[in-house]
């Protein structure tokens, strides 16, 4: 049994997770505030000790795997870098904190790439070998998994897609749901979710299923790109409005049509996200496999 915890700016989601015939299984879940702006980095850290001391006596954990926002260090577990989200949180070290206090093992990972993990291991990206995950929400992440492993890269950024240069601007500017409100707010007035969007559209709104169109036509291109650079065998697309997969894959099949050799295109699966908000917690399990426990 392992603790894993998925620490973002709004919740940390957490649970004690097993593996039965390769399916991830959660005996429990749970959820709490984070209280970013309150706890700051070392009130979240406290808290995490907190709830794995309470939790300790209930479930005998081997361990514990944390997905969390923020650049990563994956093999000292430190917090390179986190924004204003998280204030006082660069810097901080889960996985030494964890160690000291309990004797335990411990497993941190980047949020987008315990999601990735997850997905591949357990969700949409199954028996693929090779995947790009991109997640589409405030911005874009990304991340891309070799033989069911992250591959981070030379200075551990490999996948930021959300920062490629598309048509001018970066990608995440013009293909993420902030930027898909943004459109439909210039063309209507309105400040609409994505998910009032996407309503509209399903309800023969024209404004909202062009402003979505335009959307599949830039996100398009960026899964392009990285199809070309990276020919992976899986593109996993996650993220609230990915929810709407029936509405958006036959834009986004159009689309990629447009930019990527047929036969290539053929021979990559595009898939949608099923795990929900269970991905970070399932990577975080995964991630502990891979490394606490070699």
């Amino acid at each position: 049994m392992v603790l894993c915890f998925d620490i973002g700016g709004t919740s940390i989601k957490y649970g004690a997770a097993r593996e039965e015939n390769k399916q991830i299984i959660f005996d429990a879940r749970w959820e709490t505030p984070t209280d970013a702006k309150k706890l700051r980095g070392p009130g979240i850290e406290q808290k995490i000790l907190d709830l794995i001391d309470s939790l300790r006596a209930a479930y005998t954990p081997e361990g514990v795997a944390i997905s969390t926002a923020g650049m990563v260090d994956h093999k000292t577990g430190a917090i390179l870098y986190a924004n204003e989200n998280i204030p006082e949180y660069t810097g901080r070290n889960l996985k030494l904190a964890v160690q000291n206090r309990f004797n335990l093992p411990c497993a941190v990972e980047n949020d987008v790439n315990c999601a990735a993990l997850g997905e591949t291991a357990y969700g949409a990206g199954r028996g693929a070998d090779s995947v790009l995950c991109v997640t589409v929400g405030t911005g874009i992440g990304g991340a891309i998994i070799l033989d069911g492993a992250v591959w981070h890269g030379h200075s551990g950024s490999a996948g930021e897609i959300g920062y490629m240069p598309i048509n001018g601007g970066m990608f995440e500017q013009q293909a993420s749901t902030t930027a898909l409100i943004r459109n439909v707010a210039t063309k209507t007035g309105e400040t609409l979710t994505g998910k009032e969007i996407f309503a509209r559209a399903h309800a023969g709104d024209s404004v909202c299923k062009e402003s979505i169109e335009a959307l599949c036509a830039a996100l398009a291109q960026g899964l392009a790109a990285g199809i070309c650079l990276f020919n992976p065998a899986a593109i996993v697309l996650g993220g609230g409005i990915m929810a709407q997969g029936a509405y958006l894959r036959p834009l986004l099949e159009q689309q990629l049509g447009r930019f990527v050799n047929p036969f290539v295109l053929e021979k990559t699966s595009l898939c949608f996200a099923e795990l929900g908000n269970s991905a970070g917690m399932a990577g975080a399990y995964q991630w502990f496999k891979q490394s606490a426990l070699t």
